[in-house]
């Protein structure tokens, strides 16, 4: 089949999907859709959500819910059709009551097997941008003319005083910036809270040798990308300093040495009262939407063993580890082995301590330029790039594979990998280092989107270990601290100066119980993970993260976080949800049912990412 028949595939789906959509004919929509398994993922268009659903059934669940407040609809073909993997696939813009967006779907035999709808702007609240950009000034003399300056200092000195924000953003990492800076193209009244002076502190207080493990194609924020000569790999401090000038430059309302106290929601106003510090001054907002953007992680786990109050070394946890430099020739004792705990151990190495790393369980452990690898095959990538693909289109590439089909896709990113470094395998093996590559192959990816730990992504910590460089207890745990050093699980001691607990967070949701209440972190459930029901992830299957920026069971109450490229890609679609709700748009919400996953058919065709 050549193009000039996938472009007329493609149209006369997109001709058929409308026609039964405006006619409401649900049979006619379902008759497009594959056989089970098919799936419709929706960013905000169709739902007021982030959901996938999945097969027929679903499909049918959400259109009587939906249709009727989506409609008028119109659909037009956006760039030619391809076939990938027997698969025909394209692009397509869209318009529904509310909104405009971008949609994709991948045609097998004719019929829709994914389909993705994602809302790009709000009708009538489109961001000045381009051609629509404000003027500036007024270019005509005029008396006592506000400045610039005047302007940006009245919007701070009235700001949570004599303005409520309608949004308050508790945390100013990259989450709660590009959340930010979406809210204030949006005419938004946003005020953006962290308890660390200044933006990107919270790179700037960890540990020294920190660099990020995602390269720089991936790590772009909402309206200003790096520039192409910013390294791959950046430097915490680095990042740090991006941060700052993303809050200036986007004129962000940020307090700064400001934490909450009291938290709590007024159900009959419709609005929050957070009792804040800011720099000792006592103060209350009253926002009407509350985001938690206090970072994918929650409160730090710090393990409590029996003894620990006779050990005379230093004991600390990975959140409050600095750098290495006091203990040359000590030994260092790591509890953990994910990425924190190898950067730890490879930071002490450096400045030539005696490290041991007690893993407790295996760790996923895939190479940095194994990933690199794969990655420049992808859309975030100089090839991409060189494709014309950029940020905004690779993401959405990204988002149009529902979470199941990804799994596929992982695992067959981590045979191939397996294969490529099986030498590297073979060695770290050898050392004694117990590693997985989760419980279905899925690897890092699998893991990071269930649980969001227990790999390491290797920049040289491995190597060490295989050397024998860094020491390593595999299968044990600690059983009790002496003033000396540790007593294993296994009955043995091991001697220690100094130990370092990388035993990770707890779940985001911990910060709803410490900043509101138990009750209200009850009520709104876990956050993250899909209900995979593997380690750490129970079921049923959501087939999307849980409670991550979308709506959840406490009223104005959002969570919105992750790496910087979700950071960046899902702020566009809280910041969308907010927005409406300020305007008194309808946003009638669906979420689909959760469900016990069905295996996949073994010759389940799978998109491989472009």
């Amino acid at each position: 089949m050549n193009s000039g028949q996938h472009d007329r595939t493609l149209e006369r789906w997109l001709d058929r999907f409308q026609a039964a959509l405006v006619a409401r004919d649900r049979e006619a929509v379902l008759a497009l859709f594959a056989p089970d398994p098919c799936y419709w993922r929706d960013l905000v268009a169709f739902t007021w959500n982030i959901a996938t659903m999945e097969g027929r059934d679903a499909i049918a669940r959400m259109l009587d819910a939906q249709m009727d407040a989506v409609l008028p609809f119109a659909a037009s073909r956006e760039g030619g059709a391809e076939e990938k993997d027997g698969l025909v696939e394209g692009w397509f813009d869209f318009e529904t009551a509310a909104g405009r967006g971008k949609g994709h779907v991948r045609l097998k035999d004719g019929r829709c097997f994914t389909l993705l709808t994602a809302l790009q702007e709000l009708k009538g609240f489109e961001e000045p941008g381009g051609s629509r950009r404000p003027e500036g000034v007024v270019h005509r003399a005029m008396k006592d003319r506000e400045t610039w300056t005047e302007a940006r200092a009245a919007a701070a000195r009235t700001l949570g005083t004599e303005v409520q924000p309608y949004c308050l953003i508790v945390g100013g990492s990259q989450g709660g910036l590009a959340l930010g800076a979406r809210l204030k193209r949006l005419g938004v009244p946003t005020l953006i809270i962290d308890a660390l002076e200044k933006p990107g502190d919270a790179w700037r207080s960890r540990y020294k040798s920190l660099y990020l493990h995602d390269p720089v194609w991936l790590d772009h924020l909402p309206y200003i990308p790096f520039p192409d000569h910013w390294p791959v790999y950046t430097a915490k401090d680095k990042m740090g300093d991006w941060l700052e000038m993303y809050a200036k430059v986007l004129e962000l309302d940020f307090w700064g040495s400001t934490r909450c106290i009291k938290v709590h929601y007024d159900a009959a106003a419709g609005r929050w009262t957070v009792t804040v510090d800011r720099a000792g001054r006592e103060m209350v907002l009253r926002p009407a939407q509350l985001v938690l953007a206090t970072g994918l992680s929650g409160i730090a786990n710090r393990p409590e063993f029996p003894g620990a109050d006779s050990f005379r070394g230093v004991q600390c946890h990975s959140s409050d580890y600095q750098d290495g430099s006091a203990f040359a020739g000590r030994n260092c004792v790591v509890v953990g082995s994910n990425n924190s705990a190898h950067d730890i151990c490879v930071d002490l190495w450096s400045n030539d301590a005696k490290v041991t790393m007690i893993q407790r369980s295996p760790t996923t452990v895939i190479k940095a330029s194994a990933l690199r690898r794969i990655s420049e095959e992808g859309p975030y990538s100089e090839k991409g790039i060189g494709a014309g693909i950029d940020t905004d289109r690779a993401d959405l590439i990204s988002a149009s594979i529902p979470f199941r089909l990804k799994e596929a896709v992982d695992r067959r990113n981590c045979d191939r990998i397996r294969r490529e470094d099986a030498a590297f395998y073979e060695r770290l093996a050898a050392s004694g280092f117990q590693f997985d590559f989760g419980e279905d192959g899925t690897a890092i990816a699998g893991k990071y989107m269930r649980r969001a730990s227990g790999y390491y992504i290797d920049v040289g910590g491995s190597d060490l270990i295989c050397d024998g460089e860094i020491k390593v207890r595999s299968g044990v745990g600690v059983a009790s601290l002496t003033p000396d050093g540790l007593v294993l699980t296994d009955g043995s001691a091991l001697p220690a100066d100094a130990i370092i607990y990388a035993t990770g967070y707890g779940p985001m949701d911990g910060w709803a119980e410490m900043l509101i209440s138990r009750e209200v972190a009850e009520k709104v459930g876990r956050c993250w993970g899909l209900g995979s029901d593997t380690a750490m992830d129970p079921g049923p299957w959501e087939g999307e993260l849980r409670n991550m920026w979308k709506p959840t069971r406490q009223e104005g109450l959002w969570f919105h976080g992750g790496n910087l490229a979700q950071s960046r890609f899902h702020s566009l679609h809280l910041a969308l949800q907010l927005k409406a709700r300020m305007e008194g748009m309808e946003t009638p919400v669906h979420q689909p049912e959760a469900v016990t996953r069905a295996p996949l058919p073994d010759d389940m065709m799978t998109p491989q990412e472009a």
